[in-house]
C-alpha cells in the first residue's frame, strides 16, 4: 500500500499584508503532480487545509479544485479539519465531498464508526483509517462523553481524553491483517515546532504523548506542526510538515510531501517528496549599504524576505528599503539599535511642553530624525489651544 501524506496547506495565508493565492495554486499543483507520478491508494491530507475559520471563495475554490483532482489520480482521499479550519463549515461540505468520493471530517460525530474508514487497495491490501479532527480542550471532554467511556471530567488533562478517545476509536486495530493508520491534528511531546503555527495551539496544556498512540498502528500520520519530522513512539509517528513556510519563522524548513509505502506485515517506510515550486522565506540583516550590495548580488534571487536593518530609525526608511528590495514584506529596525532607556516617570513628565515630551519618547526610541520633531511641532501649533 502506498500513502501521500500530507498537511497544514493553509490556503488563504496573507503574509505582512500580501497575499499568497499564486504560490498556493503552483504548490497544489505540484502536490497532484507528485500524486499523479507516485500513484498513491490513500491521500490523507492531515488539517489545517485553510488558514482562517472564514475562508474567501478563492481560498474554497482552490482547495476544493485541489482535492477533487487529487481524487482524480485514482487515490481515496481523506481529510480532516485542523485548529485554523471551521470544522462545522467543512462537515457542511460533506455532500459534495461524498459525490466527488472524498472523505471530509470537520469535527468529531456522535457514532466513533464514522470516524473509522475501511478500503482495500488495487493489489489487494486491506486498510483501517482512524480520521480525528483537531479537538479543542473543552471538546475533547465533550467527545469523550459522547463515546460514554469512564467518567472523567474536570479532573483530567487533555492528554488524557485524546489518549482515551484514541483507544475507544483504534479498538479494532487489534485485527492486524489491515494496514491500521490513524490520522490527527496534534502536538506530540517532544516535537520541534515548525516556527509559524498558532501559539494557542501548540503549548503544553495541548502537548500529548507519543504514548496515546497504540503499537498495533502501522501508521499514524500527523499535521499541526510545520516542519517534517519523524517520532519515536510504540509505531511509525510522523508530521508531513507544511508544503510551503508558511511564515518567516519557517524558512528553514523543506516545503514537502510524505510518501509511505507499508503493508500489514512489513513496516512502514517513509520518505519526503520536496515540493519545488514553494517560494523560499528568507531574513536578511544589515545596513542600507550593506542591503544594496545583497541586491547587486542577488538580482535574480526569487523569494520573499524579512529585512533587520541596521540603521536608526528615521521616516522613509522602510521606502528606502522596499526601493532596493521589492521583495522585502517585512522591514524591522535590528533590535541592536534601539537604544536600552527607560520612559521618564509621571513625576518626570509633570510640567514639560509637548514638544519636550515628544522629543523625549523619539530618543526613547532611538528616532535619529530631526524632521518628525519639527513636523510634530507644526501639527500640535495648528491644534485650537494647542500652542496656548
Amino acid at each position: 500500500m502506498k500513502i501521500l501524506h500530507t498537511s497544514d496547506w493553509h490556503v488563504g495565508k496573507v503574509l505582512k499584508g500580501h497575499t499568497r493565492v499564486e504560490e498556493h495554486i503552483n504548490v497544489l499543483r505540484d502536490l497532484v503532480e507528485i500524486a499523479q507520478r507516485e500513484q498513491p491508494d490513500l491521500v490523507i491530507v492531515a488539517g489545517d487545509l485553510y488558514d482562517t475559520a472564514a475562508p474567501t471563495p478563492d481560498s474554497t475554490r482552490i482547495v476544493t479544485r485541489a482535492l477533487t483532482a487529487l481524487r482524480a489520480t485514482g487515490a481515496e482521499v481523506v481529510a480532516i479539519g485542523g485548529n485554523h479550519d471551521n470544522g462545522p463549515a467543512l462537515d457542511a461540505l460533506r455532500p459534495w465531498a461524498d459525490a466527488a468520493g472524498i472523505q471530509l471530517r470537520g469535527t468529531v460525530r456522535e457514532t466513533a464508526a464514522e470516524h473509522v474508514l475501511t478500503g482495500t487497495t488495487a493489489g489487494g491490501e486491506a486498510w483501517r483509517l482512524v480520521a480525528l479532527p483537531f479537538l479543542s480542550q473543552r471538546f475533547a471532554v465533550r467527545a469523550v462523553e459522547m463515546y460514554e467511556l469512564t467518567a472523567s471530567e474536570a479532573q483530567q488533562t487533555y492528554a488524557d481524553h485524546i489518549g482515551r478517545l484514541i483507544g475507544k476509536l483504534t479498538e479494532d486495530f487489534a485485527d492486524r491483517s489491515a494496514v491500521n493508520i490513524l490520522t490527527g491534528h496534534l502536538t506530540v511531546v517532544g516535537a520541534k515546532l515548525g516556527g509559524g503555527e498558532r501559539d494557542a495551539h501548540t503549548v503544553l496544556g495541548y502537548a500529548v504523548p507519543a504514548s496515546v498512540f497504540p503499537s498495533t498502528a502501522h501508521y499514524v500520520a500527523l499535521g499541526h506542526l510545520h516542519r517534517t519530522q519523524q517520532i519515536l513512539g510504540p509505531c511509525p509517528i510522523r508530521y508531513s510538515g507544511s508544503p510551503l513556510a508558511v511564515d518567516f519563522g519557517e524558512e528553514e524548513n523543506t516545503p514537502s510531501v510524505t510518501i509511505v509505502e507499508v503493508t500489514a506485515t512489513r513496516p512502514a517506510r517513509p520518505r519526503s517528496v520536496p515540493i519545488s515550486s514553494a517560494t523560499p522565506l528568507r531574513t536578511v540583516r544589515g545596513t542600507l549599504p550593506d542591503l544594496e550590495r545583497f541586491a547587486e548580488r542577488n538580482t535574480d534571487a526569487a523569494g520573499w524576505l524579512r529585512v533587520y536593518v541596521r540603521e536608526m530609525p528615521r521616516a522613509g526608511l522602510r521606502e528606502e528599503v522596499q526601493d532596493l528590495l521589492p521583495n522585502a514584506l517585512d522591514v524591522r529596525i535590528d533590535p541592536d539599535m534601539l537604544p536600552t532607556r527607560t520612559s521618564p516617570t509621571a513625576a518626570q513628565r509633570a510640567g514639560r511642553s509637548p514638544s519636550t515630551l515628544f522629543a523625549d519618547y523619539l530618543k526613547v526610541r532611538g528616532h535619529d530624525d530631526e524632521g518628525v520633531q519639527d513636523l510634530f511641532d507644526e501639527i500640535y501649533e495648528e491644534i485650537p489651544g494647542g500652542a496656548s
